[in-house]
């Protein structure tokens, strides 16, 4: 029974509470992600829905799976069935390597919506990305790079590079997003 209500405990909590009992400071994740205390806070309190690469940096800051952070929240059988999908307040992302974590390749399929950004976050997290458009236009900004792709173009960079993901075009964005860490 621990684990199924372990399973429904909000993400940010979750964060907390591994931070606690493990006794590090905010100060420590923030020198270790580069995401302010500030930010950290707000996604302990539940205020933020941190994007996937924060997840990982902040699981790696806390020497934990990041597989931890992805797995169902649900609360019925049937949401059980189906695909686990997140959503934040820009996008949504759908894991689609579930049992990868303890992985180094780990898979998504991002939806983003028109004319919408990750705000406040500029991903950066140690390894590779792979970005392929299925549909629509997006804006991929490494460092000060801006690349602009289109369905059917993809983007391989180094993801300890602060990077950036917003979609620039009137229709719903979709990607397959591939991480890999070391």
């Amino acid at each position: 029974m621990a684990a199924k209500k372990d399973e429904l405990t909000p993400i940010g909590k979750k964060i907390r509470n591994i931070r606690l009992e493990k006794k590090i400071t905010l100060d420590r994740i923030a020198n270790e992600t580069g995401y302010s205390t500030d930010y950290l806070k707000a996604v302990e309190a539940g205020d933020e829905m941190p994007p996937v690469g924060a997840l990982l940096q902040i699981a790696r800051a806390l020497e934990i799976d990041s597989g931890f952070f992805l797995k169902e929240q649900e609360s019925t059988m049937q949401e059980r069935v189906k695909a686990y999908t997140k959503r934040t307040d820009e996008y949504a992302y759908e894991t689609l390597t579930p049992g990868a974590e303890n992985k180094h390749l780990k898979a998504f399929r991002v939806s983003i919506d028109p004319m919408e950004a990750h705000t406040g976050v500029g991903y950066r997290h140690e390894g590779e990305e792979f970005n392929y458009v299925l549909k629509g236009r997006v804006e991929v900004v490494v460092g000060d790079h801006v690349n602009t792709l289109e369905a059917g173009e993809s983007l391989h960079f180094n993801s300890s590079i602060k990077h950036q993901l917003r979609n620039i075009g009137e229709e719903t964005a979709e990607l397959l997003v591939i991480i890999y860490t070391p």
